[in-house]
């Protein structure tokens, strides 16, 4: 079962992540993060930055990239991973890395594969969870064993990522994604969702059947998984009760 931590708003689940990643530097100061882009982990990012922890030596890989952007574009996610995590960070930007930065986009997703594998897999990663139920853009119907890849985006997606852009009609149909058999390779997964808009959708990954019509539903199968969550999302949990009590009851080696 996967340790769910049922908190107050968005900035205390930043804070329960932040003491995560901050763990697992404290013992290996070149950890490798997985790092997701959008507004749920922004809370994360910003707790970490405040503890102005020396984290030049970590090495990073991003989850997915828009396919079509231009080079420089501000909502590529090479761009936002700059803004929003490389630089408040701290982090060395060469050592960051977004799928298919480099080389042809057509090995673009078995050259990230095999960048992940050289640095040793992924230490942690950090998820959220989209509405249609994917995590990373895999979008419902996606295999459990897929690599990284090309993928083309739901209508519901787009929709939801047009905030970003001037209209739908930018909003890329592709993208390069892990995928999500490369994710359950990562040692340890920690997922946040936030808002009543997800509480469906939370329960489903956690709760419900594995089904690739829940792409999320896969954190299932991973051995360590920590799903942080706020009331709201939390609210349609039925072992809520029991995930609280677990929380509070942590032995000391488990904190």
């Amino acid at each position: 079962m996967a340790e769910i931590v049922i908190v107050r708003d968005a900035d205390e689940a930043g804070e329960v992540a932040a003491d995560a990643i901050e763990r697992l530097i404290s013992r290996k100061p070149d950890a490798v993060l997985g790092l997701a882009t959008g507004s749920t982990p922004l809370t994360t990012w910003a707790a970490l930055a405040k503890r102005r922890l020396d984290l030049s030596r970590v090495r990073g890989f991003a989850l997915d990239e828009y396919v079509g952007l231009p080079e420089g574009h501000p909502e590529s996610y090479r761009a936002v991973i700059d803004r929003e995590v490389v630089e408040p960070l701290g982090l060395t930007p060469e050592l960051i890395h977004v799928p298919g930065d480099s080389g042809p986009i057509e090995t673009a997703g078995a050259d990230y594969e095999n960048a992940i594998h050289a640095a040793g897999g992924i230490d942690l990663q950090v998820l959220g969870l989209g509405r249609t139920g994917h995590i990373g853009f895999n979008e419902p119907g996606s295999s459990f064993a897929s690599l990284t890849r090309i993928k083309t985006l739901t209508e519901q997606t787009r929709r939801d990522n047009a905030r970003f852009f001037s209209s739908l009609d930018d909003v890329p149909t592709h993208c390069i994604t892990q995928g999500l058999g490369t994710i359950l390779r990562a040692h340890h997964l920690v997922l946040l969702a936030f808002g009543e808009a997800k509480a469906e959708t939370v329960a489903g990954a956690v709760e419900g059947p594995l089904t690739s019509r829940l792409p999320g539903s896969v954190i299932q199968l991973h051995p360590r998984v920590t799903v942080i969550v706020d009331e709201a999302a939390g609210s349609r949990l039925d072992y809520a009760d029991y995930y609280r009590f677990a929380w509070e009851h942590r032995l000391d080696w488990e904190k």
